[in-house]
């Protein structure tokens, strides 16, 4: 593990915000060059600190007006049954994350779709069917606020 400096700290704080900004740009924004910025990003990569950038879409905009978060328990427990319902769970493109967690639940899943009734087939063709699947309770989310991280 390498250790991390206030301009590392502030590197990753204003790549957190926006993960679009340029060595250059972030460079000029704490006080280096371009070249001394881009080693310290590709530090922090190599290190395996920041392991890739990420696009986020307006699910609304696209058509996907509900999102429902699922716990999921499994009837079964076992080594096997839990790579098969990961594996199968993970194929099923209206899933966005799956948690494996700790208490009431085995799994956390964030499904979108369209509206209530696709919602609606996607629990009952497609979740309901997973190999191991005991009991599921839903949460519909009705708002989101994003909420800074642990690093700003």
């Amino acid at each position: 593990m390498i250790q991390l400096d206030e301009i590392d700290h502030a590197f990753l704080r204003a790549l957190s915000r926006d993960a679009t900004q340029t060595a250059g740009a972030l460079g000029r924004a704490l006080g280096l060059s371009q070249p001394a910025a881009w080693r310290r990003i590709r530090r922090l990569q190599e290190a395996g600190i920041i392991t890739g950038r990420k696009l986020d879409l307006d699910a609304g905009k696209l058509g996907f007006g509900v999102t429902v978060f699922l716990g999921i328990k499994l009837a079964t427990k076992g080594r096997v049954s839990l790579e098969d319902f990961e594996r199968a769970v993970s194929a099923i493109p209206e899933v966005q994350t799956v948690e494996h967690i700790l208490g009431m639940y085995d799994y956390r899943l964030r499904v979108t779709a369209r509206d209530i009734a696709d919602f609606e087939r996607v629990l009952r063709r497609r979740v309901m069917t997973l190999p191991g699947v005991g009991s599921v309770d839903a949460n519909v989310l009705l708002s989101e606020e994003r909420r800074p991280g642990p690093l700003g």
